[in-house]
């Protein structure tokens, strides 16, 4: 029987144009990054698709030019997320998941859910949108992470929903939104986004450290007692978990490289 879950770390994207040269060669030309990425990382979180949709083509190639073992986590539609009735968002669920995401087959990994940090926490209304997230799509199994920022989420019929619609719950470590790290799904997703460019690999050693600590934990069907919970009541079950780890937002520039520290770091 497995012990623990599978640890991966990455970044936000592949395309930005101060990892030329620091992070890519200097003559790696630009359609041969997400080659060259995906095998200095082993997953990427997709943030374009939070802002329009892709081709089938699109994802097809995506899929292609990464390596078996490599997966993508795909950040949702701001037109599902960023209204005022969540329920209401049934038609551009549809249309997200009609845009050809199931082109990335095995590689199709976590869907992040982002909300507006106005967005308060309304339980019916927002079980009704719970409701509209599919368990499945062509075969594959999905899982989906909610990153909510809005400190109305802290409360223990958030983390109940979550858990009974088997989503996680993103811990965000964030300088200004509220940080949730219960465990309420059988994976964990996790944006850090306190670093800073002047580090090299944006977290200090010692922070990479712990945060490779608190993975390892995770991944071992543990919740770190350091981390601030909505409900600190709820006692999730002890089992192994996926776990994923984005560096992203802040200390952007050092990202790929913080990703890379963070992987050697679990070994």
């Amino acid at each position: 029987m497995t012990t623990s879950g599978t640890i991966r770390a990455g970044m936000g994207g592949w395309t930005f144009e101060p990892w030329e040269g620091t992070f890519y060669p200097d003559k790696l030309s630009k359609k041969r990054q997400l080659e060259f990425a995906s095998r200095a990382v082993p997953t990427i979180e997709v943030n374009g698709t939070y802002y329009s949709g892709f081709t089938p083509a699109t994802y097809a190639k995506w899929n292609a030019e990464t390596p078996d073992d490599f997966v993508f986590s795909i950040k949702g539609n701001r037109f599902v997320t960023n209204r005022k009735v969540l329920a209401e968002a049934g038609e551009s669920m549809k249309k997200f998941f009609a845009q050809g995401l199931e082109e990335l087959g095995p590689k199709l990994g976590p869907l992040v859910w982002q909300f507006a940090p106005t967005k308060k926490f309304e339980p019916e209304d927002f079980e009704g949108f719970l409701k509209l997230l599919p368990e499945t799509h062509q075969g594959t199994r999905l899982r989906h992470a909610l990153e909510v920022r809005h400190a109305s989420f802290a409360v223990a019929e958030f983390v109940a929903l979550a858990k009974k619609y088997n989503a996680a719950i993103c811990y965000a470590h964030h300088h200004d939104y509220p940080e949730f790290a219960d465990l309420t799904a059988d994976f964990v997703y996790a944006r850090l986004q306190k670093g800073e460019d002047d580090v090299p690999t944006a977290y200090k050693p010692k922070q990479m450290k712990e945060w490779a600590a608190r993975a390892r934990l995770w991944a071992a069907g543990g919740q770190p007692e350091d981390l601030p919970l909505a409900d600190p009541s709820h006692k999730p079950k002890n089992r192994p978990r996926d776990v994923f780890v984005y560096f992203i937002h802040e200390g952007k520039i050092r990202a790929p490289h913080a990703a890379i520290a963070f992987m050697q770091a679990v070994g």
